[in-house]
């Protein structure tokens, strides 16, 4: 008897994923091994084994990729300062190649001929994950069940659900799509789907407590970088998990990092997501302060076109392009001064810059004091405006000569 060939599923053991492997049952002649990548999802995990066998597949891997994200995709993407639409810090952009990595890893152990995911054909996902297979293994054969299928709706999927028994973590009065990770936490649709409606953060949040009802009192938190990657919190040395763990806790609890954005997919379509990011929030603002103070004027400026064109690289899913890792390099060559301490003062969801130090330090206070000084000759100025001005008065000449 011939054996079955292998198809690998992106499993999650959310709505869509719970569907996908009795579908693939029932329209492929195909043995179905689940792939659930740990990127910090926490206890959402944890039945996964049991709930994938019980529903047709015939293995399932799930590995901790959550030091792999952290140090591969979160950090490169935060030394470039990368901010989609300068709001959206890309957590679950950032997270797709990572696990689509690990897909195509265990495609090759298991000798699997496609690859399954359960992204959306309205989504940024599928362009994600499919773009990560053609670049590391062109060969595999992709297969998006909602491209194909007859189910329209999230409602449709949980009709569809429901008919098989099988469990899912939704109800149609609970209807958010979610995704969560080290880095964030997303909610899309439902009441989130019309703009002029108000998000119920009571309700909706997870990671973050409302900054109504945050602590009184201001937090203050140093981070010290090294090269332009964060080590330690308040003096204590954390490996990069556990510092993105413990940044979360402490943003959340001051009402850190929420972001409520329109944003305009790669698909063609505009969207709204509200994204908790705690830790994250904090990170971007102090590595930016800390730039502020090593970088000079011409790096720091080129750097910021640079950050733009490498959220949109990663946000449509181009981790694995020549171009990105190009703009990689030369983030990285930026980051050999990034080195110091940033103070925040976190207050009722807002997060202040409150000082930063460091031995790379551009800041010359002899130079910018509005005392004395002895560096800075203030008469040198005139010649400077005088040659910067040059092509302004010399259009201004010729204007004159036509009135």
């Amino acid at each position: 008897m011939n054996k079955k060939e292998k198809v690998i599923l992106a499993y999650s053991g959310g709505l869509d994923t719970s569907i996908i492997i009795p579908w693939l049952k029932e329209n492929y002649d195909y043995e179905v091994i689940a792939v659930a990548g740990d990127v910090g999802q926490g206890e959402e995990l944890s039945p996964l084994k049991e709930k994938a066998i019980k529903t047709g597949a015939s293995k399932i891997y799930i590995e901790d990729l959550s030091e792999e994200f952290v140090k591969d995709f979160i950090f490169p993407t935060l030394k470039a300062g990368a901010i989609y639409e300068g709001k959206y810090l890309l957590g679950t952009s950032i997270a797709r190649p990572c696990i689509a990595k690990k897909l195509v890893e265990i495609a090759e152990k298991e000798g699997a001929v496609a690859i399954c995911h359960g992204a959306t054909g309205k989504g940024n996902d599928q362009v994600r994950f499919e773009l990560t297979i053609k670049a590391l293994a062109p060969h595999l054969k992709i297969i998006a069940p909602w491209r194909i299928w007859n189910i329209k709706s999230r409602e449709d999927a949980i009709d569809y659900a429901q008919a098989r028994n099988i469990p899912i973590p939704v109800t149609k009065k609970d209807n958010y799509s979610r995704d969560r990770n080290l880095w964030h936490l997303s909610h899309e649709g439902s009441d989130l789907e019309n703009p002029w409606n108000e998000p119920q953060y009571d309700k909706l949040l997870k990671l973050i407590t409302p900054p109504e009802e945050a602590p009184d009192k201001p937090t203050y938190v140093e981070i010290y970088f090294e090269q332009g990657i964060p080590k330690k919190i308040n003096g204590k040395e954390y490996n990069p998990v556990e510092l993105v763990k413990e940044l979360n806790k402490i943003g959340g609890e001051n009402g850190i990092g929420i972001t409520d954005i329109v944003e305009n997919r790669l698909v063609g379509m505009k969207s709204r997501g509200i994204y908790e990011t705690p830790g994250g929030t904090i990170l971007y603002t102090a590595h930016r302060e800390l730039e502020y103070l090593t970088l000079d004027r011409q790096t720091l400026h080129y750097k910021e076109m640079i950050a733009s064109k490498f959220a949109e690289l990663v946000y449509d899913g181009n981790w694995y392009t020549p171009l990105r890792e190009a703009l990689s390099a030369f983030v990285d060559s930026t980051q050999k001064t990034v080195t110091g301490t940033v103070r925040l003062k976190l207050y009722k969801g807002n997060c202040i810059p409150a000082g930063s130090k460091s031995d790379y330090s551009l800041y010359n206070e002899e130079i910018a004091t509005f005392g004395k000084d002895e560096i800075y000759n203030q008469k040198d100025a005139e010649g400077f405006i005088n040659l910067f001005g040059l092509p302004l008065k010399v259009r201004a000449m010729m204007m004159e000569k036509y009135k």
